[in-house]
């Protein structure tokens, strides 16, 4: 998964664990798309200072999910929802009982709510 999408990811599960400062930083720098002079401009900063404190963001939210692991397991849960999904999708589209078919439906339209929980 490119660093990029990881790290936003990473701060939209573990964000409210940083400073506010350190969250603003990272927010600005990976889902605004703020340059490191934009951050440094905006907070009347250095550009060396506003990678510094990104860089110290960026590591307490790999801590955070090395320690707790949040983003490995969501994205674990999702690919067996996809994985169930499709397997309940080929035994619907091989048996033509009705009621088999209704159950299985019934079945993907839970386990489609779970993956939008997740």
């Amino acid at each position: 998964m490119e660093k990029n999408v990881k790290v936003s990811m990473l701060c939209q599960i573990y964000g409210k664990l940083l400073t506010e400062k350190q969250y603003s930083f990272l927010d600005d720098y990976y889902n605004n798309d703020y340059s490191l002079s934009e951050i440094a401009e905006n907070y009347g900063i250095t550009r060396q200072a506003a990678r510094d404190n990104i860089v110290k963001g960026e590591n307490k939210l790999f801590e955070y999910e090395e320690k707790l692991g949040i983003m490995k397991k969501t994205l674990n849960q999702e690919q067996q929802i996809v994985k169930i999904l499709s397997e309940l999708t080929k035994i619907q589209n091989k048996f033509s009982d009705e009621q088999i078919a209704s159950i299985l439906e019934n079945v993907k339209k839970e386990l489609n709510c779970l993956n939008c929980l997740v």
